[in-house]
């Protein structure tokens, strides 16, 4: 049990919130929800869940200028998949403007809010920094009436963008550069994408943030470790209102090697034409991860596995594949494709002939059952099982070398044909008719087992590989001068052209996941189209994070 959980397990245990569990996840609607997202509804939601309480999404959307419905859209459909059911709880922050507005008014007529004429820069200026107390704005002593018509002609839009704000009284010497008089309303004359132009005075975050967990009476407010500082503004706002007061506990944010979790980043590295928008398989984003094959199981696995802790830290991506990796080996079906074709043609198979092989779909799951694969004189292997001069250690096929097709026969090549450039075109080989299964009567072995398609019957398809985003496992690792674009990897996509799969894929829908046997785990992509398939490498089949567990131990 971790240690919100604790905290949730305490509170039951005492009846603090009357046998109520209710947790919620509030993403601004100003970009792509990513993985380290998805850490935090897993999280919330599984807390309400374990504990027959309830869920909620809200939508901070306070700030019109960065705000936009795709951004709402693209979260509710990330929050569903990922399998976190917020049913009839689907929330905004525009939905309480005016209690919002209410609540500043009663601050302000409680001599606890006024009116500020100052400039950003001149805020920014007067809250002095951590080592120097900040001074009282010169507009901090107007009368409560006149704070109150100010703020009143504020919202009426009398008053022009950044002339004015709404500031709390605090206190300008408090060591918590938080709690210097922040401001909680400033003038924006913007239209909001759900409220259109009702509102020309909008809440600052960490005014809205608590307000709108008091209202929807959330009993435990979970956050990042950023907003540890911003608690007690948090609880200042709701104890001088008098309101519901619910918890704020903070953990730790996901760092992951290899990529960037900031929504800013992102959206640079999608506007910098570094990606191909915000669902490219590379990208952290939740939209990414799903176009890649990330099944959301592996995900919630991954978080999980990953825990709670109450310090920042950073995981390896390769423990993410792991979880990718192991869960879709329980699942996906195993199909042959070759992805840099080499043609093969068997010179004593007899011409015409077509053979149906059995062939299993998931060895790790016998419901899976078996499918035919089609076997004929012509067939394409990978290009990179073959070898004119084969070093030591090198078993797979090379001239009068003999090695077992998977699920077929052995072959053996008895000639290497080039084409004019002197590169290997075609391959001519031999087969022995009792080795049909892969095993020879007679009791001799082979070194390697091949996978291939047979020419006739494959279907074309485009392969896209996927690595790293970027060449260091700290993006943020730059020399003095560079940013941290400068270490996006140029050969994060490689993509092959004339693939060819097994015809049992003819009715693959985009998302459909697969293992490509000895080459990795795949998806559909939605790109693909009537007579081209386009598949993503998910993930490969190797398992780096098992390497890295091996070298630790020792």
């Amino acid at each position: 049990m971790d240690f919100i959980r604790a905290i949730v397990a305490n509170d039951l245990k005492t009846n603090k919130w009357g046998g109520r569990v209710v947790t919620r996840f509030p993403p601004e609607p100003n970009g792509y929800l990513h993985v380290g997202h998805a850490k935090s509804v897993c999280l919330n939601y599984g807390i309400a869940s374990e504990n027959s309480g309830v869920f909620h999404l809200r939508f901070d959307d306070t700030n019109p200028t960065k705000e936009e419905e795709e951004y709402v859209q693209s979260i509710i459909e990330d929050v569903r998949w990922l399998g976190a059911d917020f049913g009839e709880h689907l929330y905004y922050a525009s939905d309480y403007f005016e209690q919002m507005y209410e609540y500043a008014v009663q601050l302000t007529k409680a001599g606890k809010a006024y009116v500020c004429d100052l400039s950003a820069d001149e805020i920014r200026e007067y809250r002095g920094t951590l080592t120097r107390p900040g001074k009282n704005s010169p507009y901090r002593d107007r009368s409560i009436e006149e704070n109150l018509d100010l703020f009143a002609r504020m919202r009426a839009g009398e008053f022009p963008d950044g002339s004015r704000v709404l500031r709390a009284k605090i206190d300008m010497s408090s060591p918590n550069l938080n709690m210097r008089d922040p401001v909680i309303y400033r003038i924006l004359h913007a239209t909001h994408h759900r409220s259109g132009d009702n509102w020309c005075v909008y809440p600052m975050y960490d005014w809205a943030h608590g307000l709108e967990d008091s209202i929807e009476k959330i009993t435990h407010s979970i956050c990042t470790l950023e907003f540890a500082d911003h608690r007690p503004l948090y609880d200042w706002f709701l104890d001088q209102l008098g309101v519901y007061h619910p918890k704020q506990i903070e953990f730790a944010r996901l760092n992951l090697t290899y990529t960037v979790m900031s929504k800013r980043k992102l959206i640079e590295l999608v506007q910098g034409g570094f990606v191909n928008g915000f669902d490219d398989p590379r990208m952290p984003t939740i939209a990414g991860m799903r176009r890649r094959g990330y099944p959301p199981e592996a995900i919630r696995n991954f978080c999980e596995a990953i825990g709670v802790a109450k310090t920042d830290s950073t995981v390896a991506v390769e423990l993410l594949e792991h979880c990718v990796r192991e869960y879709l080996n329980k699942i996906a079906p195993r199909l042959m494709a070759v992805l840099r074709p080499l043609r093969v043609v068997i010179e004593n198979y007899p011409e015409g002939q077509v053979e149906e092989l059995d062939a299993v779909n998931n060895p790790e799951d016998p419901a899976a059952g078996t499918r035919k694969a089609p076997f004929s004189r012509v067939l394409y292997i990978e290009r990179e099982d073959f070898m004119e001069d084969p070093p030591k250690n090198f078993y797979r096929l090379a001239p009068g070398r003999e090695v077992r097709l998977r699920y077929a026969y052995f072959i053996k090549c008895r000639e290497a044909v080039k084409d004019a450039d002197g590169n290997v075109a075609e391959l001519r080989c031999t087969y022995d008719p009792a080795t049909r299964g892969g095993d020879a009567p007679d009791g001799r072995k082979v070194k390697a087992t091949l996978h291939w398609v047979s020419a006739e019957h494959s279907l074309p398809a485009q392969a896209r590989l996927y690595d790293h985003l970027f060449t260091k496992e700290n993006p943020g690792d730059v020399e003095e001068g560079m940013d941290w674009k400068s270490n996006v990897n140029p050969r994060s996509l490689e993509t092959l052209e004339g693939c060819r799969v097994e015809p049992a894929l003819s009715g693959a829908t985009p998302g459909s996941r697969v293992q490509f046997e000895r080459l990795g785990y795949f998806c559909v992509d939605p790109d693909s189209a009537k007579g081209k398939l386009v598949f993503n490498r998910t993930v490969s089949l190797k398992d780096e994070w098992a390497r890295i567990q091996k070298a630790q131990r020792k």
